[in-house]
C-alpha cells in the first residue's frame, strides 16, 4: 500500500496541508495574540495612570509630604511602572530607585532625550504617548500634572509594552500542541478515505497492465460510486471494443498469412535496412536446389545470393524496380524486387518486397518439349527419307532386275513397320501419361512369366554372345498383383535394351528377390556391358533420351519411358544403378497379391 505513489503524495499532500495551516494559525494568531496583549497593557496600564491622576487631582496636598514621595517611588516597582518626577526645567527630581527599575538604563534614556517633545493625547487632562523603541519593544509614557508646594511638575509613568511575550508563547505552545494532535487525529481519517480512492486505482492499474499484456478477458470492478465507477466502466468498454478490434484484425491477419503462404512463388519484405521482418512459407523451400555456400549471415541462409541482396540495397536506394534471373545446370530463379513507399511520404523508400519464382521445371519442360518435338522430326525422318530414297528409283523406273526390287520392297517393308512401331509406341506412352490406357491389374503367377521369358530369350542372347541366366535369390516368388502382360512388356524393353549396350561375351542376368517386411517382389535386369554415364543416368527414363547417341544403336528412346509409365500406372517404380563401362542394372518392384490364388 505505502508503494503507492499516488497515497504517498496525496498523504504528503494532507501533511503539508496541516503543517501550512498550523503556521498560518500560528502567525495569525502572534498578530492578532500580540495586537490584543499590546492594547490590553496599554488599557491597564493608562488606567492605572488615570486612576493615579484623579487621585492625584483629588489631593494635591499628597505630595507636598516628603514622606510620602519618598514612600511613592520606592513601592512604584510593585506597580511594573518606572515613575520619574520632573520640573518645568525638565530636570528630574525623584524616581523609582534605580535597583528597582522595571525598564532598561539605556531604553529610558532614550525616551527623556526627547520626552518634552511627544505629541501627547490628552485623557482627562492626563497625557500619554506609545514610544517605538524596536520592532519589537514598545514604551507607553503617561504624564501626569502635579503641583508641590505650589510649583508645577509632571509625573512621568514609564512601562514596556512586552511583558506578555511569555504569555503569548505558552498560547503558541498550546496552539502547536493542538494543531499536532488534530493533524495526528485528521491523518488516520484521511489515509482511510485516500486508501478506498488509491485502492481501486490500483485494481484498474493492474486491470491496465493485463490489458497492455494482451489479456482482455479480466475486468475492472464497476461497483465503486462517482468517477472510479466511471473509470471502471470506461475500461471495460474499452476492452470490450479492443478485444473485439484485435480479434478481428487476428482473424484478418491470419486469412492474409493462409493467403500470403498459399502462393506459390517466394515472398521476402524488408525494411529500410534490407533487414528481412516478413517472409512466407515458400521461401524457405524455393532455394532448396541452390547451393549453400559461404552463409554466414541469416539473410544469405533466406537467400543464398549476394546478388539478390545487392539488388535489394539498390532498390531501397533509387527507388526503381530490380529484376534478375538466376541460371545454372541445376537451377534457375526468377527475381523481382518493387520498392515500398511511406504512406505519408510517396517519395520516402520505407523497404522493398522481393518475388521470387523457380522457373527451372519451366524451363526444363521447355527444353523437353523442344528436344521432344526434334527428336520426333528425327525419328519420322530418317524412315521417311529411308523410303523416299527407295521408292523414288522404283518409281522412275531405274531398278531393272526383280531381285533388286524385291530387296527395295523388304527395306521399305521394314522401314514401314518401324515407322508404324515409333507411331505406336508414341501414342501408348501419350496414353499412359495422360491415363487413358486402361488395364486389368490381378494376382498371377510371375515364376511362369519369368520362365517363359528365359525360354524366349535363351536363343536370342546365344546367337548375340551374350551369356543369359535368372537368378533366383529367394526361391519360388509369391503371387503378385498386376497385369502379366505389362510385366512381360517391361522385361522385354529391360533385356531388349541391355542386348542393345551389351557387347559379344558379356553377360546378361534376371536377379529375383522378395522381402517380406515390405511384400515386394524385386526383379532386376542386370548386364555388363558399358555402362551408363553420371550425368545421363538422371534422364535415362525421358522420352527419346539415348544415352550413347554417337553410336548410332538402334531404337526410338521411348522403351524405358513406357516401362516407367506402366510400372508407375500399377503403383510401382523402377530404378537404375550403372557404373560406365562396368555394366547396368535395372529393377522394379512388384506387390504380393493379398489373395496368393492366381486369376485365370
Amino acid at each position: 500500500m505505502f508503494q503507492s505513489t499516488l497515497l504517498r503524495r496525496t498523504m504528503s499532500l494532507v501533511v503539508l496541508s496541516l503543517l501550512a495551516s498550523a503556521i498560518i494559525a500560528t502567525i495569525a494568531f502572534i498578530v492578532a495574540g500580540r495586537s490584543s496583549t499590546l492594547q490590553m497593557e496599554v488599557e491597564t496600564s493608562i488606567a492605572q495612570d488615570l486612576k493615579y491622576n484623579e487621585i492625584f487631582s483629588s489631593n494635591p496636598e499628597l505630595f507636598d509630604s516628603v514622606d510620602f514621595r519618598r514612600y511613592f517611588f520606592e513601592s512604584s516597582y510593585a506597580t511594573g511602572h518606572d515613575y520619574y518626577l520632573v520640573n518645568m526645567n525638565g530636570e528630574v527630581v525623584n524616581c523609582t530607585s534605580l535597583e528597582n527599575r522595571n525598564m532598561k538604563p539605556g531604553a529610558t534614556s532614550e525616551v527623556f532625550s526627547e520626552i518634552s517633545m511627544f505629541p501627547y493625547e490628552d485623557l482627562n487632562g492626563m497625557g500619554f504617548y506609545i514610544k517605538e523603541l524596536s520592532l519589537t519593544e514598545q514604551i507607553l509614557v503617561c504624564r501626569i500634572p502635579l503641583t508641590i508646594e505650589g510649583n508645577p511638575f509632571y509625573l512621568y509613568s514609564m512601562s514596556t509594552l512586552d511583558k506578555y511575550d511569555g504569555l503569548i508563547g505558552k498560547y503558541l505552545n498550546i496552539l502547536s500542541l493542538a494543531t499536532l494532535m488534530a493533524a495526528c487525529a485528521m491523518l488516520v481519517p484521511a489515509y482511510a478515505f485516500v486508501s478506498r480512492m488509491v485502492l481501486p486505482l490500483q485494481k484498474i492499474n493492474e486491470v491496465a497492465m493485463e490489458y497492455g499484456k494482451g489479456n482482455f478477458s479480466i475486468r475492472a470492478d464497476e461497483s465503486h460510486k462517482g468517477e472510479i465507477g466511471e473509470l471502471g466502466q470506461s475500461f471495460n468498454f474499452l476492452a470490450d471494443r479492443l478485444s473485439k478490434s484485435i480479434s478481428e484484425l487476428t482473424a484478418e491477419r491470419n486469412q492474409l498469412q493462409d493467403i500470403f503462404d498459399v502462393i506459390s512463388d517466394g515472398i521476402v519484405v524488408v525494411n529500410s535496412k534490407s533487414v528481412p521482418v516478413t517472409t512466407n512459407k515458400a521461401i524457405h523451400q524455393i532455394f532448396d536446389r541452390a547451393e549453400k555456400n559461404n552463409m554466414f549471415t541469416e539473410r544469405l541462409q533466406l537467400i543464398p545470393f549476394d546478388d539478390v541482396w545487392t539488388d535489394f540495397e539498390d532498390c531501397i536506394a533509387s527507388g526503381e524496380t530490380k529484376t534478375r534471373q538466376i541460371d545454372t545446370r541445376d537451377y534457375a530463379y526468377q527475381c523481382t524486387i518493387i520498392p515500398k513507399f511511406d504512406s505519408t511520404d510517396p517519395t520516402k523508400v520505407v523497404g522493398a518486397t522481393g518475388f521470387f519464382r523457380d522457373i527451372f521445371e519451366e524451363q526444363k519442360n521447355e527444353r523437353f518439349r523442344q528436344d521432344y518435338v526434334a527428336n520426333i522430326s528425327h525419328e519420322l525422318r530418317t524412315p521417311l527419307q529411308t523410303l523416299r530414297g527407295l521408292i523414288e528409283p522404283l518409281s522412275d523406273g531405274m531398278v531393272k532386275k526383280e531381285a533388286d526390287r524385291q530387296r527395295y520392297y523388304q527395306i521399305i517393308l521394314n522401314e514401314t513397320m518401324r515407322l508404324s512401331r515409333l507411331i505406336d509406341d508414341m501414342l501408348e506412352l501419350s496414353k499412359l501419361q495422360s491415363r487413358t490406357l486402361a488395364f486389368k491389374m490381378f494376382p498371377f503367377n510371375v515364376n511362369n512369366l519369368i520362365s517363359n521369358i528365359e525360354i524366349r530369350f535363351k536363343p536370342i542372347m546365344k546367337e548375340a554372345g551374350i551369356k543369359f541366366s535368372v537368378q533366383n535369390n529367394y526361391g519360388d516368388l509369391p503371387t503378385v498383383m498386376g497385369n502379366p502382360d505389362r510385366v512381360e512388356q517391361i522385361l522385354v524393353i529391360l533385356l531388349d535394351n541391355a542386348k542393345k549396350y551389351t557387347p559379344n561375351g558379356k553377360s546378361i542376368t534376371i536377379l529375383t528377390d522378395y522381402i517380406e517386411a515390405e511384400k515386394k517382389v524385386y526383379i532386376s535386369v542386370a548386364d555388363t556391358g558399358q555402362g551408363i554415364h553420371e550425368y545421363d543416368i538422371g534422364h535415362i527414363f525421358d522420352r527419346f533420351f539415348k544415352a550413347d547417341r554417337a553410336r548410332g544403336k538402334k531404337g526410338s528412346g521411348l522403351g524405358l519411358s513406357i516401362a516407367k509409365e506402366l510400372l508407375t500406372y500399377m503403383g510401382e517404380t523402377i530404378t537404375v544403378n550403372s557404373k560406365y563401362e562396368e555394366g547396368s542394372t535395372f529393377t522394379f518392384t512388384l506387390s504380393k497379391a493379398e489373395v496368393p490364388d492366381v486369376w485365370d
